[in-house]
């Protein structure tokens, strides 16, 4: 591999470039589901590339190919520098980057156990086991399961000397039980929707989770939405459970400080920024209590946004993004940081595979945990009157992540300190900024979890990219609540 990236690099030179970095990519997963006591599918797949990319006169210019061949990776080579000769016809400006000093190194994500080292035969076992505790429930009338193991092994070698080999691992899992009665569905799922939980973890996550165990439980709750009323509509005190809270991070503060779309050089699938750099170290963005990083680093946790280097070679870092409620950071590239008066890339830019040019991905972006010591109950028992909503179930947001509505699968009526009743159709809205000024409680670290989200899309072609997004329970006054599910 370390010949390849070297062919690459030195063709690149000769031909005229400036800078050059190559990415030879090995990447293999598998993917099962059940559907209502069958399999609903079997993956497994893998894929062998490289990728070479380019500053001449200039500009940036990629090539990528699943020809390793030496001809093969010398004519990627060559490719990337003519794109970057005729990009530079039409240029705005040269491309500059931060410098970044060359590193030597290799690192694996933490595991117990290789998630590919346990049979398919186990696999679907384990899944069908889940389907029938799910199905064994009076009303559920559809249980879907699903399991998911990836590897990504990188070779990263560039002009100034870097050369970097990285595994990644990351495991998934999770259900939903839906319950059809009538002229409506309701649904449960577990650990999260959407796929359940993913980690930067081996196959040891699954035995966490607990899955099979937690089966019945979701199962009648779905049931008994049936029955349950309709979440009232007015302004209403709310929790979000974790898991929710991690999609609302995701949405009104993860995309909006991806730099390149705040400069206007990516707009697709998730749109443009509300932060424009005017509002760096001037914004409000939350009230005193919020303070939110992007950290990729590994003592962060074993988040889907956590690695040892970017795919350029950066370290894996912990940025500041919110302090005690003032904005203070964006997501960066070394080409990008320029831009906001830093001479260092924040290390985030990543790429779906070998085919894929890097552009900046979120990494673990998570709201840090309150301070003092904080159950959820203890939040429960603090409140009046409020609504406790828990697993996203719906969401929307402009394209610049400024006003937004969430629907959640369940929620719970909270008067005097107790739980009074189950509500169905929980939702909420509101505007970014106001959002997060309303947030006055936060539980503390035993309630904080480190959430995956596995299918973030973004760039054309899209790249769907893991961040992770760690939160706690948290309580936020004032919010309007409803209408999202008028009439049902």
């Amino acid at each position: 591999m370390k010949d390849a990236a070297n062919w690459a690099l030195n063709v690149a030179t000769l031909r005229g470039a400036s800078y050059g970095d190559a990415r030879i990519v090995s990447q293999r997963s598998r993917a099962l589901s059940t559907k209502n006591g069958k399999v609903g599918s079997a993956a497994d797949a893998e894929s062998l590339g490289m990728s070479v990319r380019v500053i001449a006169n200039g500009a940036w210019g990629f090539a990528a190919s699943e020809d390793l061949s030496r001809s093969g990776v010398e004519a990627t080579a060559a490719r990337a520098v003519e794109v970057a000769c005729a990009s530079a016809r039409v240029k705005q400006k040269d491309v500059q980057l931060a410098p970044e000093k060359p590193v030597i190194a290799e690192w694996t994500t933490p595991h117990a156990i290789n998630p590919f080292s346990i049979s398919v035969e186990q696999n679907i076992d384990l899944l069908l086991k889940v389907d029938s505790e799910l199905r064994s429930i009076a009303g559920v009338t559809l249980a879907e399961t699903n399991l998911n193991f990836h590897r990504d092994e990188q070779w990263f070698a560039s002009s100034e000397g870097s050369d970097i080999h990285q595994t990644k691992y990351s495991t998934g899992a999770g259900y939903t039980a839906y319950a059809f009665a009538g002229n409506e569905i309701q649904k449960r799922s577990y650990p999260n929707s959407y796929g359940g939980q993913w980690q930067n973890k081996g196959y040891e996550l699954i035995d966490e989770l607990q899955l099979v165990q937690n089966a019945r439980h979701i199962a009648e709750e779905a049931v008994a939405l049936h029955h349950a009323d309709r979440c009232p509509e007015g302004a209403f005190d709310i929790i979000l459970d974790s898991s929710q809270l991690g999609l609302q991070i995701h949405e009104s503060i993860g995309h909006p400080i991806e730099l390149d779309r705040v400069l206007g050089m990516e707009a697709n699938f998730a749109g443009t920024s509300f932060l424009t750099l005017d509002k760096l170290r001037t914004l409000r963005y939350g009230s005193d209590i919020v303070n939110v990083v992007a950290d990729a680093r590994q003592e962060h946790g074993p988040g889907l946004g956590t690695f040892g280097f970017d795919d350029e070679g950066v370290p894996a870092q912990c940025t500041p993004i919110i302090t005690q409620g003032l904005f203070t950071g964006y997501l960066s590239s070394r080409e990008t940081v320029h831009a906001i008066g830093e001479n260092r890339s924040g290390g985030t830019l990543r790429a779906e595979g070998w085919n894929r040019l890097p552009i900046i991905r979120m990494t673990n972006i998570s709201l840090l945990p309150g301070e003092k010591p904080l159950s959820l109950e203890q939040l429960i028992a603090s409140t009046d009157r409020a609504i406790f909503m828990q697993t996203n179930r719906s969401w929307s947001i402009d394209d610049k992540r400024f006003n937004f509505q969430f629907g959640c699968e369940i929620g719970w009526e909270i008067k005097n300190g107790k739980r009074v009743r189950m509500l169905k159709n929980p939702s909420y809205s509101g505007i970014t900024t106001e959002f997060w000024n309303s947030l006055d409680a936060i539980c503390s670290r035993d309630e904080w979890t480190l959430w995956g989200t596995p299918n973030c899309g973004k760039g054309q072609p899209q790249q769907v990219m893991g961040t992770g997004h760690g939160a706690a329970p948290s309580r936020f006054r004032g919010i309007k609540v409803g209408s999202a599910y008028k009439g049902s």
